[in-house]
């Protein structure tokens, strides 16, 4: 690997720089929840449907991911990474002068290929810098800015929904994706692969073509616009494409995805459990501004400052991350943790007109440090057992879990808010409310039984990477 910075200037600069691009996709995606509402009143569609505008970006993740660690390696790290930035800045330009859904749609997909190569190049370029020890302190570092996104988020959603216009909630990315370029094209570390093996073109095409009409089936899927049959067929062609994609894999010299890396207990464990327990707390950013805003009547603003505590909460963990993990064990912490977030989702039932806001606020914070110790310790466990020459195709397959469940964790969770609501595409504020919380207890269930995929963890497993952080 080729490195065009010295080893002291790669490891002050580089955290700094992954979190620009990762604070420009999570500001972006909390600022587009909290005003669903909004932009789908002047788009002319319900609410609900508006998680085609979520599940299309993080589709376009979960299709374009597998191939962010052979373009790194191919054309290198400052470069892949630069031309993420452009290519997320200007789907946010296209998002923000959108007229319809489908076009807001199309925008969504091409802001997800920038996103693709932005966070799984950004975790690899960090593998790369950071020996083991240092891994979990530097990931918790970036962690912290890029959370601010989230934290300003709700709030900046709100304030621009309910002051200027919901096309601003795009047009904010501009500036700093030109200014996110600048400082990646002087200052990022530059790693290639000495020698690039072949793309897997026909991987690409039956994993991606497999997921994507995966994904659509889950999204109409009540909706009534395609027949049981129909709707059973596509989903059959579906899990043909990804056997086929299966089967071509255990013959491929290079294969698109190195599903060979599941071998490695602890990283089979840290991605399956990645997938299980985001479809059960991946609807999460998608109900509570339509609890909070159609169900309570709170306006954008209110429900900005009502999530506002979860990052906060989830950026104070990030300090406690490494003694939290160094006396406990990733064992102990993710077995504990999955269950309480499970129980934790179960316990937002309990929001109702009526409820303090300061119950809300606590049980926001509650929730924040739950998420943020499950997503770091998943994130980080990852590589406990990965070669330094792994790191890239490790990124790319857990890169495309988390993604894929995200993706599924919202189309899940508005199928089953769809489903308890009967099918009324315009219920009223009671009727929203219960079947926001039938939704809940319904994830939070599925959330509790994914403990068990930790427990064929062992004691010491990740202990390379949790020693010497504290």
């Amino acid at each position: 690997m080729s490195d065009t910075l010295s080893s002291d200037s790669a490891k002050r600069l580089l955290p700094w720089l992954v979190a620009v691009a990762f604070f420009m996709e999570s500001l972006d995606t909390t600022i587009l929840n909290t005003a669903v509402p909004t932009i789908a009143e002047a788009l002319g569609v319900v609410p609900l449907n508006m998680k085609a505008a979520l599940t299309s970006y993080m589709l376009s993740l979960a299709v374009f991911i597998p191939v962010s660690g052979w373009i790194a390696d191919r054309f290198g790290t400052r470069t892949v990474f630069t031309c993420a930035i452009g290519i997320f800045t200007l789907g946010s330009f296209l998002c923000g002068v959108s007229v319809d859904m489908p076009m807001l749609i199309g925008a969504r997909i091409l802001q997800g290929c920038g996103g693709a190569l932005m966070m799984p190049v950004g975790r690899i370029t960090m593998v790369r810098t950071f020996p083991k020890t240092e891994l979990v302190r530097a990931m918790s570092f970036v962690a912290v800015p890029g959370l601010i996104g989230p934290l300003l988020g709700p709030l900046a959603g709100g304030l621009i929904v309910g002051y200027l216009h919901w096309r601003m909630i795009f047009f904010v990315n501009l500036p700093m994706g030109l200014a996110g370029m600048f400082l990646v094209l002087r200052n990022m570390p530059d790693y290639r692969a000495e020698r690039s093996d072949p793309l897997d073109l026909v991987g690409l095409a039956l994993f991606g073509s497999g997921i994507a009409l995966l994904s659509y089936v889950l999204e109409i899927f009540g909706e009534h616009s395609l027949s049981l049959r129909s709707m059973g067929f596509l989903l059959g062609l579906s899990a043909l494409l990804l056997f086929a994609y299966w089967r071509h894999n255990q013959n491929e010299e290079h294969p698109l995805l190195k599903l060979a890396l599941f071998r490695v207990r602890t990283f089979r464990t840290a991605v399956a459990g990645s997938y299980a327990t985001r479809l059960g707390i991946g609807g999460m950013p998608f109900l509570l501004p339509l609890l909070y805003q159609i169900g309570l009547g709170y306006t954008p603003v209110q429900s900005g400052l009502l999530i506002m505590p979860q990052p906060l909460a989830a950026m104070g963990l990030k300090i406690l991350m490494p003694k939290i993990l160094n006396r406990f064990g990733y064992r102990q912490v993710l077995i504990v943790n999955t269950a309480a977030m499970g129980l934790v989702i179960m316990a937002f039932m309990s929001v109702a007109p009526g409820t303090p806001a300061a119950v809300i606020v606590a049980m926001g914070f509650v929730l924040g440090f739950i998420s943020s110790m499950q997503y770091t310790s998943m994130n980080t466990l990852v590589f406990a057992d990965l070669s330094d020459d792994e790191a890239s195709a490790g990124s790319s397959i857990a890169s495309t879990a988390q993604q894929m469940s995200m993706s599924f964790g919202v189309a899940v969770s508005s199928l089953l808010a769809a489903l308890f609501l009967g099918g009324n595409r315009s219920p009223s504020a009671a009727g929203m409310i219960s079947g926001i919380h039938w939704t809940f207890l319904t994830m939070g269930l599925m959330t509790i039984p994914s403990s068990l995929i930790f427990w064929q963890l062992k004691a010491g497993d990740g202990s390379n990477i949790s020693r010497h952080q504290a």
